[in-house]
């Protein structure tokens, strides 16, 4: 009898000291509810075949976004430049920031009069690790702008994307995370094009300028709410699938379905809820 007396407060104890250790392995909610892709940042990544699907944007087209919710995690050595996404636009991340802090940058191939030019920008600003961040790159008329939450940094010239990349220093094929294998940066000397770690949410291609900039400032969407479709999105991957699926469905009813390759699959927000739940159910009962 003394032993099922003493039972709850041992089980309390237990759990006292459990409860934290597996809120930390647990991974973050989604910044829009449900699931979301998860990489390791060694070789794993998601990929559209070029020869397959070819461009996400067409030539003649000025208005464009890319955007994701992206949460990085472990820094990268300092001569890798981890690929966010990848194509006519990259989005990328690379030199550690004064306290420890990612650098977000974006980079076009834009269409210019000079034939089968390729002409890249970059804009920077600090990612801290281990959280969500809204980030986008969208063209409009002559204005680029690079979005990352709610700071805003503009780049003015041409936003046509072109349809040539013979001249990329990386594969035509659209990837999210990496492409496969590290490939030696042109643009920035000794560094190589490596692989993102962490997870990447809600991507959207829209051929459109999804965001007002006005003043300078931009209020990112609100959290837990899904990007959603219309006529001017080329693809949306809301990564809701069961967790260890690697194939992503695009939403569009464009079929740019995405495959996971080296590992690259789903995992996310639902795991934590349910491993949540799971302690509050052992709980209960223990406490029966």
């Amino acid at each position: 009898m003394k032993t099922l007396r003493n039972l709850p407060i041992f089980t309390f104890l237990f759990l006292f000291i459990l409860m934290p250790m597996c809120a930390e392995s647990l991974p973050p909610p989604s910044p829009a509810g449900g699931n979301y892709l998860v990489l390791d940042g060694v070789n794993d990544h998601a990929i559209l075949d070029f020869e397959t699907f070819g461009f996400l944007i067409p030539k003649d087209i000025d208005e464009w976004t890319f955007e994701a919710w992206i949460y990085p995690t472990n820094l990268p050595d300092e001569n890798i430049l981890p690929i966010i996404l990848s194509q006519q636009v990259k989005m990328y991340v690379w030199t550690r920031g004064q306290h420890g802090d990612f650098i977000l940058t974006g980079a076009v191939h834009l269409d210019r009069a000079v034939a089968h030019a390729t002409v890249a920008f970059w804009m920077v600003n600090k990612v801290p690790p281990n959280q969500w961040h809204h980030v986008a790159l969208q063209g409009e008329g002559r204005q680029r702008t690079l979005i990352i939450n709610d700071f805003v940094r503009i780049s003015r010239g041409g936003t046509t994307l072109t349809d040539d990349l013979s001249h990329a220093e990386h594969p035509p094929d659209f990837t999210i995370g990496g492409f496969g294998e590290k490939i030696r940066s042109g643009m920035h000397g000794n560094h190589f094009w490596g692989h993102f770690s962490g997870y990447i949410d809600e991507v959207r291609i829209s051929k459109v300028a999804r965001y007002n900039i006005a003043k300078g400032g931009l209020k990112p969407p609100e959290r837990r709410t899904k990007f959603k479709n219309d006529a001017k999105t080329v693809a949306l991957w809301h990564f809701d699938e069961p967790m260890g699926t690697r194939e992503f469905s695009d939403t569009s009813g464009n079929a740019y379905h995405l495959v996971g390759k080296n590992g690259a699959e789903i995992d996310g927000g639902f795991a934590a809820v349910e491993a949540e739940g799971k302690l509050a159910t052992i709980w209960g009962r223990l406490k029966r």
